[in-house]
């Protein structure tokens, strides 16, 4: 192997290979630091025979061809801590925790600063080194923040997996990142030790001997605190090294690692702090839990509400009130679904607590399209707000934005209006075939349909072990292919209609659903929408599965009157079908992103006879 050192080397590795397991696909790469690998979901021993290899070979030895243009060196930022090394003499709030009693724990930027350094010095200790990769299993909060800016410290890789995944998909996410060491709380170790989840456990809290023996739990946090003390810092990390590897939502298959280097980081910092002029004097309410972590990144105070993480839509408006009169909140975040949740229970909400609502400035909301009428709702509870949807996703955030004042001049269309792109974030349009397949192209021409193209210095590294998902994702190259489909306006703003694998091919071209589901989503009786695509390719026929605002209804072929005016609202496409379900799936991470793959295999099957059920 020795020998291979100067060879471009392509591992292409099946996870549920029983023999050439993640010990020896980590020497191997060990071995050959050149290659690139390429995780094969579902492929076992004989790869070539349960995965279609080939594309990604002549992909590959293709792309070796290919003139090199280098690396470009990234331009020189505050790293991810900064902030925290400036206010580390301030002993205001830096973290909020809050109970269903009110505030549980709270911490000072001067305590929060100086326990980073301990903890990342200790954890030096421990025998975390440059490049390690250390899974963080932990609620947002203060322990959560304290892990991962006292990781980069100590210049190791964070993995970030969403507990969202569920079990599977974070057993799926956790061996493909295949982290050196772990630090959770006791419920996270206890599933490690039974998912069989990758690296040594360090646990957030303290425990007792015998489960410390039991989760092979090697040290604690405080154990960590306590050998730092009195010891040097460690060598900070350049911008050009890895910083972190987060999780796709998983919302249209497996979720990928994507991987980002501190200076793509610190550039996504900057441009938060640039398009909402966020300063000292703001402090967060972080609905959605992993921007809990932007907090301390951006200098400002944070709180996370009483609320079940994994679960978005059960944030109640007295539960974000408590949160905002913690921290007299000026900025709140939250996913579409906390809002609705919000809106829809703030009859219930103490009226003296609508005041600490009156100091906020800002309301974000992303992750799916926001209905204006839940916006609308959010700011008679904020009077003093204005309402933001930032556009982006794991790769890259933020990509666009658009107020709710925009969105209400603008006005329908076919899709989400979600803005101009900001500063320093080129978009570009690769046009659809008759097939709906995107050519390849890139357009900035008005009204052209295809898929959505990014470039900024704030967008991911690559897919992590996904060589050749990187290679098709980055065509052309050094472009973001969003796998999202829009397109611009005459002014240049960006409306999204749907995903590219969401597309519905008909015998008369391409149809995209998310304008359909737009159109009919405003009917009276209608909750929610999902138009889906339902026979083989290039003749679907579309269908309109609708929520009714009446849950009880059990899953049905609509009736005549529902039927004509849905028909009526679709934008003149011609509706084969329109069935009535109790609710409409949608993805774990933002309770908002409609599964259409799900209710599009589910119709399927019912207009082929089968049982109605509910999808």
């Amino acid at each position: 192997l020795d020998r291979l050192a100067e060879v471009p080397v392509l591992l292409l590795w099946g996870p549920a290979d029983p023999v050439f397991n993640t010990v020896y696909r980590r020497d191997l790469a060990a071995r050959l630091p050149q290659a690139e690998i390429h995780r094969l979901e579902g492929a076992s021993h004989l790869v070539a025979e349960a995965v279609r290899v080939a594309p990604a070979v002549f992909d590959w030895i293709e792309r070796l061809d290919e003139p090199w243009e280098g690396v470009s060196r990234p331009s020189e930022r505050p790293s991810l801590w900064a902030s925290l090394d400036r206010r580390q003499a301030d002993d205001s709030l830096a973290i909020v925790e809050m109970g269903p009693g009110g505030v549980e724990r709270s911490i000072s930027f001067r305590d929060l600063a100086d326990d980073v350094r301990r903890v990342g010095a200790g954890l030096s200790q421990l025998g975390v080194t440059k490049g390690d990769r250390v899974a963080l299993l932990i609620p947002p909060g203060i322990d959560l923040a304290v892990s991962l800016y006292a990781c980069w410290r100590a210049s190791a890789v964070v993995v970030v997996v969403d507990a969202g995944l569920g079990v599977r998909g974070m057993t799926r996410a956790l061996k493909s990142a295949n982290p050196q060491y772990m630090i959770g709380n006791p419920k996270a170790l206890t599933a490690a030790r039974s998912m069989g989840w990758p690296g040594k456990r360090i646990s957030s809290t303290e425990m007792s001997p015998t489960a410390r023996r039991l989760l092979r739990v090697i040290a604690s946090l405080d154990e960590a605190r306590s050998r730092g003390v009195g010891q040097p810092d460690p060598i900070p990390p350049g911008a050009g090294d890895e910083a972190a590897v987060g999780f796709t939502s998983g919302a249209t298959g497996p979720a990928k690692g994507v991987a980002y280097r501190h200076h793509q980081m610190q550039a996504q910092r900057d441009a938060l702090v640039a398009l909402y002029g966020i300063n000292d004097n703001d402090r967060l309410v972080a609905a959605f839990g992993p921007f809990a972590l932007y907090g301390p990144m951006m200098g400002i105070p944070s709180v996370v509400p009483d609320m079940e993480v994994t679960a978005p839509g059960s944030l109640t408006a007295q539960a974000l009130a408590e949160a905002a009169q913690a921290v007299d909140a000026t900025l709140v975040f939250a996913s579409p679904a906390a809002l609705r949740n919000v809106v829809e229970t703030s009859p219930d909400m103490v009226p003296d607590l609508r005041q600490s609502l009156e100091g906020v400035r800002l309301v974000m909301s992303a992750g799916a399209p926001v209905p204006a009428y839940t916006l609308r709702g959010t700011l008679e509870l904020m009077s003093n707000a204005e309402a933001h949807t930032p556009y982006g996703m794991t790769e890259v955030l933020p990509v666009a934005d658009i107020s709710l004042i925009e969105i209400e001049e603008v006005g329908p269309g076919n899709g989400v209006c979600v803005g101009f792109p900001v500063e320093g974030v080129a978009v570009r349009i690769s046009p659809l075939d008759h097939d709906g397949r995107a050519t390849g192209e890139l357009s900035t021409d008005a009204e052209v349909v295809g898929e959505v193209c990014i470039k900024s210095a704030h967008m991911r590294d690559g897919y992590d072990q996904l060589w050749w998902t990187e290679h098709t994702a980055s065509q052309p190259e050094g472009w973001h292919r969003s796998g999202d489909v829009g397109h611009l306006d005459e002014q240049g703003r960006l409306w999204i209609e749907g995903r590219m694998g969401h597309i519905i091919t008909s015998a008369d071209g391409p149809i995209t659903p998310v304008g359909i589901e737009q159109s009919v989503i405003v009917l009276p009786e209608v909750a929610n929408a999902a138009v889906v695509g339902v026979g083989p390719p290039g003749t679907q026929q579309v269908v309109v599965v609708v929520a009714t605002l009446d849950p009880s209804r059990r899953s049905a072929l609509a009736g005549i009157a529902l039927s004509d005016r849905v028909r009526s609202t679709a934008q003149g496409v011609d509706v084969a079908a329109v069935l009535v379900v109790p609710e409409i799936p949608v993805d774990k991470r933002h309770n908002s992103k409609v599964d259409r793959a799900r209710v599009s295999r589910w119709a399927e099957q019912v207009l082929a006879g089968g049982r109605m059920g509910s999808p």
